[in-house]
């Protein structure tokens, strides 16, 4: 057979397996855009204006809803006699996305989360013939239940509007929308009967209401004002609309059973069962009140908030909502489990009878010891298959249909979850999702039907995003290597060889994590509370990262005026400082061990007095790594002082504490200017002060004590009031220049 033959072969089979997988499923045949054609055409023509100004007037936009076979998203570009270029495709995402794909390969533009690199050349660069851009994914997934608490708590109209921009033009069509749902299930507790303190009483605070949602916790943070409910609500009611208009598919919340007290003073006969505490939590904040689905009740709650979101929101007829959530269900029983899907699933077609439960896998990864096979597909089968849709949450790490043969028939959207409570840190498994979604694709009998990307934290690491959202039209993995190389031209507009190079070096090393137990959850001693049981082991060799680092200060100086360089040279020096401190803090635990004071002096004295004012200068020097940003955004929200305290709490307690008493210390760290300053560094200057004072005296270290002592401080710092900078300080090139020059040789024999 000629290689012409076994290519057509290979692509006749190909088709053959996405014809069978969309097929298989036309209960999703409802789940369409409900914008006109010239709706979404008008949302991108917007959309290029906001990013590109008079230059949007070079292209040319229509969508026709008819050029799409079996739901599956398609763009043709061409180049018209007047030097325009002219997009046509099947919905606004895949417009959006097919035009982004000719600015990045042909014009070298790039937009991310930390800046836009959009020198378009002139006249634009002419397509031979027609460019055709479409995807083998009916569905292209985004966002993660957390991400609303972790990210997007705080943010405004225009930051939302920044997000949905460049959702479409990452070919984002089915994202969650849970946004203001508080509001609506403020009215339903008020219609049953309760009063406002029993539903204050319910409600967490707003940095930590993605955990209220899934039943984990209540209360810790609130109770939430009514203008925030307000502000919410009328944020909801903008995001949709602008979702919609690019042909999008909002995800809409749910009932999962997490209820009030208060419900047990109106229904006192109600099945609820008490949960344990989640995360160490004590249960004045946590041991939810669980509805029994299968008591009339529930579908009575449920279908009362349904309609409401219905009423309020429109629908889509895809609905989020997740049973047992890092939580134990009370029966492993396969015919209790799947009386629960299946009354759930009730709950949702009572009001529309179009529903498809759209479930994040998670519970299947959390908890491993209880979800058998046998559990797993008990709860997936309690609904009709093809009318559940589940996040396969971790895949690129974790895969759950691999071993549940493509979730016992349910259709599935394999997920790269990459980022845990949005900490810094360069990370990726690139060769993990890089093939991962193809071999979900094809897979004997698969239920694939998209792939999608749930960071519980966002605006970091935006290279991993690009490259993700990227597969998702690809036929095939891409050459990693090859791919970088172009990813850096166009994030700087420079073809650098060193740049390139550098990219390279980070896509090889630090960027290609292949052990499954290094989950990006930022372990560096950097932010964690100092004691002698840190880890300081890494999944790459840092030499291939000081090797970047001098490639990027070779490259500095004429490209300081990158908004996405400065960025990125901020976070590998930050990255390379990281690993220095790890150096540093065993170089101290091994003085104190030996009793060798100036080892210790020293060692301790330049991590505390040198390496971390100069990395929280740096921090302080851009944008993107500021502290008073996230603070500011918080309080300015509130109408009134009270208000701003409360939400200021939540936004320093989140990223420091996480809880009262340090419950998930340190989970959701940051690294950024000011932070560092008042948080971190104080906290290692307590410890080598400890240290030295044992040494001094010759007592032992006693960790309880120092454990005791820390707390203070980082309480502290959740009340100390300070005014942070929101506004950059410094010259990066400077303070990055002083730092290379002062710890690269170091780093030469330490990394």
């Amino acid at each position: 057979m000629s290689p012409r033959n076994v290519c057509s072969l290979v692509l006749a089979v190909v088709f053959c397996l996405l014809v069978t997988v969309h097929s298989r499923f036309p209960t999703l045949d409802h789940v369409k855009a409900r914008a006109s054609d010239e709706t979404q055409g008008r949302a991108v023509i917007e959309l290029l204006t906001r990013l590109l100004g008079n230059r949007s007037a070079e292209f040319i936009v229509s969508v026709n809803g008819s050029l799409s076979k079996d739901s599956l998203d398609v763009c043709e570009l061409r180049s018209s006699k007047n030097g325009k270029i002219v997009a046509t495709g099947s919905t606004g995402v895949a417009v959006a996305s097919g035009i982004y794909n000719y600015l990045k390969y042909f014009c070298n533009c790039h937009v991310s989360w930390s800046g836009n690199q959009l020198d378009l050349p002139r006249p634009l660069p002419r397509l031979t013939g027609v460019l055709r851009i479409n995807t083998p994914h009916r569905f292209r997934y985004y966002q993660n239940v957390c991400t609303f608490s972790y990210s997007s708590v705080w943010w405004d109209w225009p930051r939302w509007e920044r997000e949905i921009d460049w959702m479409a033009l990452n070919g984002i069509n089915l994202p969650l929308a849970f946004t203001g749902q508080e509001a609506l299930w403020q009215e339903v507790y008020r219609a049953l009967g309760l009063n406002q303190s029993e539903i204050d009483e319910f409600f967490s605070g707003p940095a930590f209401l993605a955990w209220n949602r899934m039943g984990n916790m209540f209360k810790f943070g609130g109770p939430i004002p009514q203008s925030w409910h307000v502000n919410q609500l009328y944020l909801q009611f903008k995001i949709l609309e602008r979702m919609r208009s690019f042909g999008m598919i909002p995800v809409l919340p749910a009932f999962s059973g997490n209820i009030p007290k208060g419900i047990l003073r109106l229904y006192p006969d109600a099945n609820v069962t008490r949960l344990g505490s989640w995360a160490h939590f004590n249960c004045s904040f946590s041991c939810s009140y669980i509805l029994d689905p299968r008591d009339p009740l529930f579908l009575q709650i449920g279908s009362l908030y349904l309609s409401q979101v219905v009423k309020q929101f429109g629908t889509d007829h895809i609905y989020n909502t997740d049973t047992f959530n890092e939580m134990t269900p009370p029966s492993s029983d396969p015919t209790y489990l799947s009386a629960v899907s299946k009354a759930v699933f009730a709950s949702m077609t009572s009001v529309d009878p179009q529903a498809i439960w759209l479930m994040q896998g998670w519970l299947f990864f959390s908890d491993q010891t209880f979800w058998k096979p046998a559990q797993i597909q008990a709860l997936l089968h309690g609904v009709p298959l093809g009318r559940m849709i589940v996040l396969d949450l971790f895949a690129e790490t974790e895969p759950i249909f691999s071993y549940t043969n493509s979730f016992f028939g349910q259709p599935f959207i394999w997920c790269m979850l990459h980022n845990f409570g949005g900490n810094s840190g360069l990370y990726g498994t690139v060769e993990s999702i890089n093939s991962g979604p193809f071999k979900a694709l094809n897979f004997p009998n698969s239920t694939l039907v998209g792939i999608g990307m749930t960071p519980e934290g966002i605006e970091q690491n935006p290279v991993i995003y690009e490259l993700m959202s990227e597969l998702a039209w690809r036929k095939e993995p891409v050459n990693l290597a090859k791919w970088v190389s172009l990813y850096a031209v166009r994030r700087y507009g420079s073809t650098q060889e060193n740049l390139t190079a550098a990219w390279r070096l980070l896509f090889a090393s630090v960027y290609n994590c292949t052990e499954p137990h290094y989950r990006n959850h930022n372990h560096s001693p950097l932010v964690r509370r100092p004691s002698f049981h840190l880890r300081t082991d890494l999944w790459y060799d840092p030499t291939d990262l000081g090797k970047a680092w001098k490639l990027f200060m070779e490259a500095a100086p004429s490209l300081m005026s990158k908004e996405t360089f400065r960025y990125d040279l901020v976070d590998v020096t930050r990255q390379v400082l990281q690993v220095m401190t790890s150096y540093f803090y065993l170089d101290i635990a091994d003085a104190f061990y030996k009793q060798k004071l100036p080892e210790l002096l020293t060692a301790g004295g330049v991590l505390v007095y040198d390496l971390l004012p100069e990395l929280n200068r740096l921090l302080s020097s851009d944008r993107n790594f500021l502290l008073g940003t996230w603070l500011e955004q918080a309080r300015s929200i509130a109408l009134n002082e009270k208000e701003a305290e409360l939400y200021e709490m939540n936004a320093r307690n989140q990223v420091t504490l996480w809880g009262p008493s340090g419950e998930i210390l340190d989970y959701a760290s940051k690294e950024w200017g000011g932070l560092m300053e008042d948080y971190y560094a104080q906290r290692w200057i307590l410890f080598v002060h400890t240290l030295v004072e044992c040494l001094n005296t010759g007592r032992p270290f006693k960790e309880d004590a120092f454990n005791q002592a820390v707390f203070r401080v980082e309480r502290g710092f959740i009340y100390n009031g300070r005014k942070y900078p929101t506004k950059p300080q410094g010259d990066t090139y400077e303070i990055a220049h002083r730092i290379f020059l002062k710890y690269y040789p170091q780093a030469l024999k330490r990394l």
